[in-house]
């Protein structure tokens, strides 16, 4: 990430940045062994070799969040045996050098929000179960769910002999269509199981035409197109960290004494209705989380980029 040099020899304990600056002036600084004398150069801590009297000036690695849009027909992943194409090759074409690894997954046939980071601190947190990140899709459906079937994907669906937790579930519109109706569902949640939402579908009689992820935690964009990409904005990444320290103890309050899960109770339709059946409450505009406050729009760091 490009930076100022007056930041970069303040940061490395080099001087103060008035003190930078004069190091600069005099000529005293070079960037990939060329000497800069102009302030306001920039300069990539994590790439560029930096020197101050020929000398070496180590930083510490600037840590890098990137948020993703991850077309369908791409690997989550940083390399490939069968050389499919992969959401690393799209960050290279657009010019990332850093070492980033995606955050969790999404299959070779979903689409929709993945992080990337060099932070591993803050991914294993993400990515551990126990803290119960939510994340929210979007997801058209053969068939349209009844009240029953969408209580059985909020409250859990066994899978490998294991009951899924409980989920946020509501149906956001009807599809009609020449060969029966579709629906296109909500669905947040807390776990990160291989196809976990795909799965849970296909259980209850209503297999995935389309999957899209559309939030990781408070982290949403609705501008983000399909293959491009942005870097978090220091507010985002507070943030993220902010909801991944206290998701675990969300988690566990939406538990019953009798450790049971608490679902809201769904709406039933009248017959040949098309008023949405909602589990959780979800208001147009944008999604909302039963155990935070709806995010806010984010503040752009600048224009997406295109793999």
């Amino acid at each position: 990430m490009q930076t100022r040099l007056q930041k970069i020899l303040s940061a490395a304990g080099i001087s103060s940045r008035r003190a930078a600056e004069t190091l600069i002036l005099e000529g005293r600084v070079s960037v990939n062994g060329e000497t800069v004398t102009e302030l306001g150069t920039k300069a990539d801590p994590g790439v560029d070799d930096i020197r101050v009297d020929g000398r070496r000036v180590k930083t510490a690695a600037a840590r890098r969040y990137i948020l993703l849009y991850k077309p369908r027909g791409y690997i989550t992943s940083r390399s490939d045996p069968q050389r499919r194409p992969t959401v690393i090759d799209l960050l290279a074409t657009g010019g990332v050098r850093e070492y980033v690894y995606p955050v969790g997954r999404l299959d070779y046939d979903s689409e929709g929000l993945l992080l990337l980071t060099s932070d591993g601190d803050l991914a294993e947190r993400l990515m551990h179960p126990s803290h119960g990140v939510a994340r929210e899709y979007h997801v058209r459906v053969r068939g349209v769910p009844d009240r029953h079937t969408l209580d059985r994907l909020a409250r859990g669906i066994p899978l490998d002999g294991r009951k899924t937790a409980p989920a946020e579930v509501s149906i956001l519109k009807i599809i009609e269509g020449q060969q029966g109706d579709d629906a296109l569902l909500s669905i947040a949640i807390h776990e990160g199981r291989n196809r976990q939402v795909r799965r849970m579908c296909e259980a209850v009689g209503h297999p995935v035409v389309r999957l899209r992820r559309v939030r990781i935690g408070p982290i949403h964009d609705d501008h983000i197109r399909p293959g491009e990409f942005r870097d978090l904005t220091e507010r985002e990444v507070a943030a993220l960290k902010r909801h991944a320290s206290r998701a675990l103890s969300s988690l566990r309050s939406a538990t019953t004494s009798t450790g049971k899960p608490q679902v809201p109770r769904s709406r039933t339709p009248d017959s040949g209705s098309r008023t949405p059946v909602r589990v959780t409450p979800h208001r147009a505009g944008g999604p909302k989380s039963a155990r935070g406050p709806k995010p806010r729009a984010p503040r752009r760091s600048g224009p997406p980029r295109r793999g």
